[in-house]
Parts: structure tokens; C-alpha cells; sequence
């Protein structure tokens, strides 16, 4: 059981909107059952002065630190006094870590996309894998770094190509910017970082394609249900959520997170069922 004291360690999700946000329910079912004294809150700034007063109060000591969600990752990235070089290949940063006056930036979603590739596509072997992200936005771009980093040669489709081109400039490592149906030829792996259904239709995908929707809200998306139906391995964006809230909860709170699960506990906070 956990208890609150006036020697609380107070972390949290920074969002706007960040009240649909299932952080809170992972890492405060995580510190009960590890009989922490902490709390994970959820703080909404207004807009990027109202963010800037918080990280400001972090290092005042009032905050052991955060994560970051749209819309201020990038700003979070440019406050920091230093950054991971997770974070510095992807532009911005999920995890803030304010100590001795001082504010430390990290990024975990890349580590989270990885893990729920191993944990619901532990076959796919990323390494020389033709890949395809589709968009070339914030979500896309921490994705598109980790992707990367494990080996797989990455295809960006975005609608302006130009915008895939400059993420495609910013990572190296063998990412490209492609359109057509040409650039789903031979892919292993394909990811929506897009906040719509992709017009591109998975039965046309090879049998052997892995497709992963990096949302969860729904859980089982379009996208995702169409390429069920034609066969396919799916990844959902839950897992994703669930891998970048492992490394987060180290830096948060100085602890290794318990052996539970708590897919479960967000499955039903969504209604939904596996």
C-alpha cells in the first residue's frame, strides 16, 4: 500500500489536454504496489509561458520531474539544460528530470515502440527491414530515430513530402522519404503516426507485414481491424504506451517498475477487451 508524507517524491504527465492521458493509471498503480511515497499528478498549462512557469518550478525543487506530451515535447527539448542522445536525435523529449536546479531531457517513446514490437511482433527482426512510417510528425519522429537505430532501412510517407524529406535529413541512418504504392514494397513493418485512417488498404501488404498503430484511443483502430482482417500481425499503440512508461518511472522515481502488468487495469478504464 502506498502513503503520501511530507517527504512525497511529486511527478506527473504535462499535456494539453492531457485529462484522457492513461499515465497516471500505470505509474500510480506501480507506486502502490510498491508502497512508494509518491504520486504521479496530471498538470495542464495553459500554453508555452504556462509550461515554462511549471519546468520553472522544477527547478525550484518543487517537482522531481515529468513527462511531456503534445504539445510541448519540442519545448521541453529546447528548456533543458541537458539532453539524452535519445532525445537529441529525435528533437524533443518525453521526459523531464529536474535535479539540483537543473532540468535533464530524455526521450522514451522510440524505447516504447521497440518494446511493443518485441512483446506482440517478437518474430520481426528489425534489423535491415524494410519499414514504412506513415507521417512525418511528432509522433513519427522519435519512431523513425529508434527504428532506425535498431537497423531497419525506413520509408517516410507523408502527405507533403517535403516535411518526410527534412525528418528524413534530420535522422540519417539510412531513412528515406518515399510515396507511392511502391514504397510498401517488401516492408516488414508498417506504422500510423497519423491521427487518421491512412488511405492505403493492408490487404495489399504481404502476408509476412507487421502494421502497428501507435494510437490507443481507439484501441482497435480501422487500421488496425483491416489488417487483422486480411491476416496480419497487429501491434496496438497501448503497448507502446505501456514500453515508454518503464524507462519513465526509473527516471521519475529513482525505482525498478513492479513484475505487473498493467494492461488489464487500462483495458478496462478504456471499456475495451482484448
Amino acid at each position: 500500500m502506498s502513503r503520501i508524507t511530507g517527504a512525497a517524491r511529486l511527478a506527473g504527465i504535462v499535456g494539453n489536454p492531457v485529462a484522457h492521458s492513461l499515465s497516471p493509471i500505470i505509474h500510480n498503480a506501480w507506486i502502490e504496489a510498491l508502497g512508494l511515497d509518491a504520486v504521479y499528478a496530471a498538470f495542464t498549462p495553459r500554453d508555452a509561458h504556462g509550461f515554462a512557469v511549471l519546468v520553472e518550478a522544477g527547478r525550484a525543487g518543487l517537482l522531481a520531474g515529468v513527462n511531456v506530451t503534445a504539445p510541448f515535447k519540442e519545448q521541453a527539448f529546447a528548456l533543458a539544460d541537458t539532453v539524452s542522445e535519445t532525445a537529441r536525435v529525435s528533437g524533443s523529449a518525453n521526459i523531464l528530470r529536474f535535479r539540483d536546479g537543473r532540468v535533464e531531457a530524455d526521450s522514451a517513446d522510440g524505447e516504447g515502440l521497440l518494446w511493443a514490437l518485441k512483446d506482440q511482433a517478437p518474430e520481426l527482426d528489425l534489423n535491415g527491414a524494410p519499414v514504412v512510417m506513415l507521417g512525418a510528425g511528432g509522433a513519427a519522429r522519435a519512431a523513425v530515430a529508434a527504428l532506425a537505430g535498431a537497423g531497419a532501412r525506413v520509408r517516410i510517407v507523408n502527405r507533403t513530402r517535403e516535411r518526410a524529406e527534412a525528418l528524413a535529413a534530420d535522422i540519417g541512418l539510412g531513412v528515406e522519404a518515399a510515396d507511392g504504392s511502391g514504397a510498401f514494397e517488401g516492408a516488414r513493418l508498417v506504422v500510423n503516426a497519423l491521427s487518421v485512417k491512412p488511405e492505403i488498404d493492408p490487404a495489399g501488404f504481404a502476408s509476412e507485414t507487421v502494421v502497428m498503430d501507435m494510437t490507443y484511443r481507439p484501441l482497435k483502430t480501422a487500421f488496425l481491424t483491416a489488417a487483422k482482417a486480411a491476416g496480419l500481425i497487429t501491434v496496438d499503440g497501448l503497448a507502446m504506451l505501456v514500453g515508454q512508461a518503464a524507462p519513465s518511472f526509473r527516471t521519475l522515481f529513482d525505482a525498478e517498475p513492479p513484475a505487473f502488468d498493467p494492461r488489464p487495469l487500462l483495458l478496462a478504464h478504456l471499456g475495451e477487451a482484448e
